[in-house]
Formats: C-alpha cells, structure tokens, sequence
C-alpha cells in the first residue's frame, strides 16, 4: 500500500495548480515587435511558483522513495548483509554475482579515469556506488527495535518553506541598454570641447568661393578596466544534495548581493583600486541645487528640482533617459499636496508600470544617498559592457574542504562602465526649498 496516497494527491494537486497558474502567468506575457513584455510582478509571481513547484516536486519524490522502502522492508529476508559482511568480511563477492564497494571502485570508470595517477590524483565526479536491485546489489537489514536518539521514531515530517527575505525590484542597471564585451579594458573617446562654427556660406561673391567655417572638437583618449565582482558562501554539499530548496535560496541571494554591490559601483564608485569609476564620482558631470530654484510665486519643489536638472541634460544635446533617487525622496514627491490637500501628482499607477517623472522612468534605490538624485542620459552618456554576466560555481577545492564534506559556492561577474558623456548627467542636491 503505498506510504501516504492521500497526502501525494494533495501535493499533485497543489502541483497541477502552480504549474497551471504560471501557465496563466506565460500566456499574459505581452509581445511587441518581437519582445517579450513582462512587468515587475508578473515575474515576482512567475519566479515564486516556480520555487513553489520544485519544492512540491522535492515532496512527493519523498514520498515515492518511501513507497519504496516500505515496500522493500516488507520482502522476506533470510539473512542480512550486516551479518553476511561480519562473517566473511575478507571476500570480495558478498554472494554471486555482487560484487563489494572497494571491488565495484576498482572496476569503475571513475578509478580507471586516473590512469594510475597519470592524471592527476583529484577526480573529476565522485563515485557513486549503486544499492538498487537493477546494479544487482542489495543491502537490508532488519531492526530489533525502534532507534533512539533525534529522531526518536519514524513518522512522517511537516517542513514548511523557507521565508525568503523580499528583494529590491528596481535596479540603476535597469536604465542600460545591455552590451557585451570579450576584452579586458574597453578604451573610447570623451568629447571634452565642441566649438560649433556652422553657418551661413554664400557660392560666389565678390569674384570669389565662399570658404567654409571651421569647427573644432577636442577629445581625451580614456580606459575603462573591466573589474571581477564576487563573494562565496560555504556550505555542507549533503545538505545542499537533500535540500534543493536552500540551494536555490543559496544561489539567488549570492546573485542577488552582487547586483546590489553593482548599483553602488554604478553610482559611487570610486574609480580607484578594483572600483569602477562611478557616475556620481566624475568631475565632469553637472550639478543643480534645489534651494537655486525660484521661490515665488510658487517655490519649487523636487519635482521641480529634477525637471530644471533635465533641461541641463537637454542643453548639453542629450535627452535624460532615466532619474535614480532614494526612496525617501522619491515619497515626498509623490506625497507632496496643495493647500487642498491634491496630491500634485497622480497616485493611480496602474499594478505592475514603471513609475515615471516627467517622462523618465524613476528608480528609487537606497544605493543613493538620501537628499541626492541622479538625471541623465543612461546608456549614451554612460555605457557598462558585460565581460561575464554574473554565474554561479561550486568547488570543494579550498583548504580542507574536500575531506569535511564541504563546499564553496561562488557567485561572480565581469564587466566595465564607460562614462563617455558625463556632461548628459546632473547631480541634483536637495539642499534645502528655495526660499
């Protein structure tokens, strides 16, 4: 009979409707000249069943494996291995035709993969030693009473999942296009001086070609490095091969701290050491000041403060593509209110949009500091180029790692940031409202 039918259908049912539900989920993804639209909470629901269902999936392939068990321990045993193994533990053969753990070693493809250490003395994979009856070996015993110790009987576990902690959703890296690179050190040219002389040129005058004006352009031959950004987490590889959940977990906050070192890169780094040259950082980019605004008849509020800082961008002939704020900020503007208690912006964002200030996509991220923000042209101004996307990898080679049973989990990316055009940037400091 198998070991808990009523709790597997329960668990296929609650599997039929996660998979149905990102089935739903698939089929409202909007296709608009050949690209996929998915918004923030499509995704947040899409990757959430998915973690749902190979945690369910873990579940009944429990249960099948018990189903299993249970059905083994109920076959007639009329002598077990222990007992075989302790009375003639020198042969090799335990009965005809099985063969021991150090025989089957010997005989496998692991072992002859060394080539008697010709190779090296590290294997590639571990081996694996197979007890099912289809290999022909069995093991099985029979217990004269029930064990002792935690647990201290069989029965069946309840574990619930791991809460996972909520994640920004908003990215600095989401206002760049996205563009690879296979070099080292990404070399371009700053435009540091225009002097634009265009005008006006007659064809003939006065028994004479009219001559052309000249213009002039100075430019600042400029590196960016490519820079590697990483951490590792040490983990037990047994618990990680019987939870998959916690290693999805383990995977995707280790990805998850890197883009989050990657916006304060983007932002404020420092151009020195291993650091990319961030934004902020530059010298060359502009700067407006809140308090510098108008003050009558009506003050100027930061909203006010961030399109006066676009129209610099403007000016310098770039449009502003993007504004990165702290939250902080970003609530007193969409909160601010008339003496009416009218909220001066609209509050009715439709579940799911981008949020968006005088027409530019807003990020609202603590990797900013409080009382600044950023407009500028991302992507044109400032380009990051990928030399590797952010990957994950195992190893157990690191110290003693390997006899312990432990292994390293490494999350790790490669890439640089050109800020070509810093002048399509302004920093906007909220000083104080103008007065």
């Amino acid at each position: 009979m198998p070991y808990d039918e009523a709790r597997r259908k329960e668990l296929q049912t609650a599997l039929d409707t996660k998979m149905a539900s990102n089935q739903d989920i698939a089929d409202s993804f909007k296709i608009e000249d050949g690209v996929v639209i998915v918004d923030a909470e499509q995704k947040s629901d899409f990757d959430q069943n998915m973690a749902d269902i190979k945690s369910i999936q873990g579940l009944i392939e429990n249960i099948d494996e018990m189903d299993r068990i249970a059905e083994w321990g109920t076959e007639v045993d009329s002598k077990s291995v222990a007992a075989e193994v302790d009375a003639d533990y020198d042969r090799q053969v335990i009965t005809e035709g099985f063969e021991s753990v150090g025989a089957a070693f010997l005989q496998s493809d692991e072992f002859k993969a060394l080539a008697g250490g010709r190779n090296g003395v590290n294997m590639q994979s571990p081996f694996e030693y197979k007890t099912d009856l289809q290999d022909g070996v069995q093991y099985k015993d029979v217990y004269s009473s029930m064990p002792t110790g935690t647990p201290g009987q069989f029965g069946q576990i309840q574990r619930d999942p791991i809460v996972i902690p909520p994640k920004r959703k908003t990215r600095v890296r989401d206002l760049f296009p996205s563009r690879r690179t296979s070099a080292a050190i990404v070399e371009y040219f700053r435009m540091t001086g225009f002097t634009n002389n265009a005008a006006m040129v007659a064809e003939y005058a006065s028994s004479s070609f009219g001559a052309k004006p000249q213009s002039s352009m100075t430019f600042v031959g400029e590196q960016a490095p490519v820079r590697t950004l990483a951490h590792w987490e040490a983990a037990h590889r047994n618990v990680l091969a019987d939870e998959p959940q916690l290693r999805s977990i383990i995977d995707n906050e280790l990805l998850y701290g890197l883009r989050l070192e990657e916006d304060d890169q983007i932002l404020n780094g420092s151009g020195t050491g291993e650091d990319l040259e961030g934004i902020l950082v530059n010298s060359d980019i502009q700067a407006y000041s809140w308090s510098s605004g108008p003050s009558s008849p009506v003050a100027d509020t930061k909203a006010d403060a961030i399109r006066r800082a676009a129209t610099l961008s403007f000016l310098a002939y770039y449009e502003p593509s993007g504004v990165v704020l702290h939250p902080n900020d970003w609530e007193d503007i969409e909160l601010n209110k008339d003496l009416n208690g009218q909220y001066l912006m609209a509050v009715s964002i439709q579940q799911g949009a981008q949020a968006r200030l005088w027409r530019m996509p807003v990020v609202d991220t603590p990797a900013i500091a409080e009382g600044t923000a950023l407009v500028g042209s991302f992507g044109q101004g400032a380009q990051i180029y990928d030399r590797e996307t952010a990957n994950i990898r195992i190893s157990e080679q690191h110290e003693d790692f390997f006899v312990r049973n432990a292994i390293v989990i490494l999350a790790e990316q490669r890439l640089a940031l050109a800020v070509k055009r810093p002048e399509s940037f302004v920093d906007v400091t909220f000083d104080a409202a103008p007065s």
